[in-house]
């Protein structure tokens, strides 16, 4: 059955909300990104520069390579690769630009006092402010929510540019999720007309694929992907693990390539993508077909993402898992009852896995989650789900995703403070 126009267009804008091209993990690139556009305000090189982030983004950003940078990690050195470059206009992929004369500044500049980073109280879980002084000069710049979205800009003391963000609840998307459900998402895949999403799809199998095949040929971090090949047997479902891992592999450890977010994160943008055009391949499934399979995978994965918010300790791969699980099901002739039991497998199998930061080892927790769909699928295309009422599992697909939401929001907050605390320490 179509969606009514208005949701049609909704559900349209929302994947292109979220479908974003990114260089390297999002949360160093955000840094980057305000420091950049900083320097432009301030109008000169800042002699000192304060970052203030949010545990969050402190935790994901602390021990990722950012990319272009000759593998140096962290917080200051997303800040000061942003500053260099100073050209905000290109957003999540400004790091493009990076040279190997800007590489060696940034690695001179990581050996003074220029930069120093501070814990921002926040109830936002992704809030950055940049301050950058020169002289008796200085300017200010605020993200909040996601990881483009500049709230509020200051120079010398006087507010110069201020954006209320849309509702604080709604996490600062400008789409509403409210119209987001299981059944309407699987009938808007069965009916949308791919010249509204093919480029966006496009985007997303040429960019993810590319940064897997780079991550099975290369050697980055862990090697996870390669490592499923090479022990699990080159068939459809190690491929479909070892892809997303691949992926994750190279742009966890510096990879220059871009890929495709979902819901602001690359990994999740991969996760919920590499196993459904896997899938697809592997199966001579035809290019249409594909294309709805990515629709229904990126939705599916957006609606769960969006009930918890863009951060928080809940490991956003089994989020994307449960989508590309969901999607696989779809290619596989599912029916709508057989892919709201594979979601509802998933989610009550590895709904415990924790965010402890963007490393090497996001490789290993996706293929973990990618497994868990992959059970899933199969227990839902025999009639088989997990019993409701049981645990966390409800009695309808929206009802768990909801308590899931209610989980990672709400119920990891102190979890999330003792993962920073241990990762500092403390």
């Amino acid at each position: 059955m179509a969606l009514d126009k208005e949701k049609y267009q909704a559900y349209i804008s929302i994947l292109k909300e979220e479908l974003v091209p990114a260089l390297g993990c999002t949360e160093p690139i955000a840094i980057a990104y305000a420091a950049a556009r900083a320097r432009e305000v301030l109008g000169s090189f800042p002699d000192k520069v304060i970052v203030r982030c949010s545990g969050n983004i402190i935790k994901n950003a602390k021990s990722v390579i950012v990319p272009n940078t000759g593998n140096l990690k962290g917080i200051i050195a997303s800040a000061l690769a942003g500053i260099l470059v100073g050209d905000s206009t290109k957003e999540m992929s400004l790091l493009e630009e990076l040279t190997e004369s800007d590489i060696a500044k940034i690695k001179e500049l990581m050996q003074t006092d220029i930069c120093r980073v501070e814990m921002l109280k926040s109830d936002a879980n992704l809030h950055i402010v940049i301050q950058v002084m020169y002289a008796d000069n200085e300017a200010s710049v605020e993200i909040k929510h996601t990881h483009t979205n500049i709230t509020r800009i200051e120079k010398d003391g006087k507010l110069i540019f201020q954006k209320k963000c849309k509702g604080e609840n709604l996490n600062g998307f400008s789409t509403d999720r409210s119209t987001l459900n299981v059944r309407d998402i699987f009938d808007f895949a069965n009916t949308v007309k791919l010249e509204d999403i093919v480029d966006l799809l496009k985007g997303q199998i040429e960019y993810n694929l590319s940064i897997a095949r780079e991550g099975i040929n290369g050697n980055y971090g862990c090697g996870v992907g390669k490592m499923l090949i090479e022990c699990y047997g080159d068939n459809t479902f190690t491929k479909i693990r070892a892809y997303a891992a691949a992926g994750s592999d190279a742009r966890m450890n510096g990879c220059n390539l871009p890929v495709v977010t979902n819901s602001g994160s690359g990994n999740q943008g991969m996760t919920t993508s590499l196993p459904v055009i896997i899938y697809a391949q592997e199966k001579k499934i035809d290019q249409e077909k594909m294309y709805r399979g990515l629709v229904l995978s990126n939705l599916i994965t957006i609606h769960l993402r969006s009930a918890m918010g863009r951060l928080s300790a809940y490991c956003g791969a089994v989020c994307a898992a449960c989508g590309s699980g969901a999607g696989i099901t779809y290619l596989a002739g599912g029916t709508l009852k057989q892919i709201e039991r594979t979601i509802t497998n998933t989610l009550g199998n590895v709904s415990g896995i924790v965010c402890d930061g963007a490393k090497s080892s996001c490789a290993a927790k996706i293929a973990s989650g990618l497994d868990a769909a992959i059970m899933a699928h199969f227990l839902a295309m025999r009639g088989t789900a997990f019993e409701t009422n049981s645990g966390i599992i409800k009695e309808t697909v929206e009802d768990t995703i909801a308590a899931v939401g209610r989980l990672g929001h709400d119920g990891m907050k102190a979890t999330d403070v003792e993962v920073l605390k241990i990762m500092l320490g403390q």
